[in-house]
């Protein structure tokens, strides 16, 4: 495996990448590469920086296999190597707010004070300034910014994955305690090593042609 990527790597790993459908259930993902992908999961921008998510991984077999009847039956949810749930925060309030203005006065060194400006932006703009419907709206786009993310870093360390929506929100809040925590389930994403009798895997990728989905103005 490459450590970097130039233009034509990057690429290629894009390309061997795919929504895997049949994992090899003997191979797992090091602890060392699991742990680079939660910090690449970290890292992921989001709108104002107040990661308005948490990322659930299921490691409890017993769960996952209480999961396969609120996913249609899917087996990715058992059979890759992990499992993560991506949440979106339904509680978020000034207190998240305030949490992050902490953060950044510490990080960065600087007067708590002197993120007023800011801080009054995000309370109008996202915790006041939209009704409840709407700020849930804004926070499970937000996850997809993660799941992309999540895909893309796997590709480059040749993890493969599955992005699922497939399932039933409202029966994993249920099963994983998601509701009393203030989260609720967007998307989910198993994780591991594809299974060489996974006929997805040898199939070209079709996408439509560059010049019709690049618009440049």
């Amino acid at each position: 495996m490459n450590t970097t990527l130039n233009r034509e790597q990057l690429i290629s790993q894009l390309n061997w990448r795919y929504a895997t459908k049949e994992f090899d259930t003997q191979r797992k993902i090091s602890p060392e590469d699991w742990a680079t992908l939660e910090d690449a999961l970290v890292l992921t921008p989001s709108s104002a920086g107040l990661e308005p998510w948490k990322f659930v991984v299921v490691a409890d077999p017993a769960k996952r296999q209480e999961l396969i009847g609120a996913s249609w039956g899917q087996r990715q949810i058992v059979e890759a190597s992990h499992l993560v749930v991506f949440a979106a925060k339904t509680n978020l309030s000034t207190r998240d707010v305030d949490a992050y203005i902490d953060r950044i006065a510490k990080t960065r060194g600087v007067p708590v004070e002197s993120l007023a400006g800011f801080r009054d932006m995000m309370i109008g703009g996202i915790i006041q300034g939209k009704h409840d419907v709407a700020r849930q709206e804004w926070a499970s786009r937000q996850v997809y910014i993660a799941l992309g993310n999540f895909l893309n870093s796997a590709a480059v360390l040749e993890i493969d994955a599955c992005p699922m929506e497939g399932f039933d929100p409202v029966k994993y809040n249920e099963i994983l305690g998601l509701t009393e925590k203030g989260l609720s389930a967007v998307v989910v994403a198993a994780a591991g090593y594809r299974a060489a009798t996974d006929k997805y895997a040898a199939l070209k990728k079709v996408r439509s042609p560059k010049n019709e989905v690049v618009v440049r103005v």
